[in-house]
């Protein structure tokens, strides 16, 4: 309230001045110490609060300047953790392939390994198999011939020489 009574007291010589009715003086001087006095005045009311105003603005520009230089180092250092992250993925895929290959000669040999046993196992069964159908046609051949000899009245054979006989066919 005090503030607008000086206000309006610095104010009123100049409507005074302004309303004058006479001939048209030029009164430079008297004018200029009007304006030096108002503006002295506005300056005595207004300073603290443009002063304030601009400390304000400064501060909130100031704030904001931050705010936004934090988050660009947010994001700058949420690059580079990617970056690294990329590059460390980069080289575990390497070695998940180079690990990867490594299995499949492993696995390769194994296979290997296991099929030429299998053959193995195959062939010796093959020969086993031989040997018991090679014995079973010379049982086979041997029953024959007895049956033959045995059947036929013409062949009298005594039990020694039956005996003989059937140790030279199995020998």
């Amino acid at each position: 309230m005090k503030k607008l009574l000086i206000l309006g007291l610095a104010l009123a010589p100049l409507g005074l001045f302004a309303s004058s009715e006479g001939a048209v003086e030029t009164d430079i001087v008297q004018r200029t110490v009007n304006f030096i006095i108002f503006a002295g005045i506005l300056w005595y009311l207004l300073a603290d609060k443009i002063k304030a105003f601009f400390a304000d603005r400064t501060a909130s520009i100031q704030a904001e300047l931050d705010k936004v230089e934090d988050t660009l180092k947010a994001s700058k250092d949420k690059v580079d953790d990617a970056a690294k992250k990329l590059e460390e993925a980069k080289t575990l895929a390497a070695e998940i392939v180079e690990t990867a290959k490594g299995d499949i000669d492993s696995v390769k040999q194994r296979v290997a390994d296991a099929v030429e046993s299998e053959i193995a196992n195959l062939d010796k069964g093959f020969d086993d198999k031989i040997k018991v159908e090679m014995s079973k046609g010379k049982r086979q051949i041997v029953s024959e011939i007895l049956d033959e000899l045995l059947s036929s009245d013409n062949v009298a054979l005594t039990q020694d020489e039956l005996v003989n006989i059937v140790v030279k066919k199995v020998a």
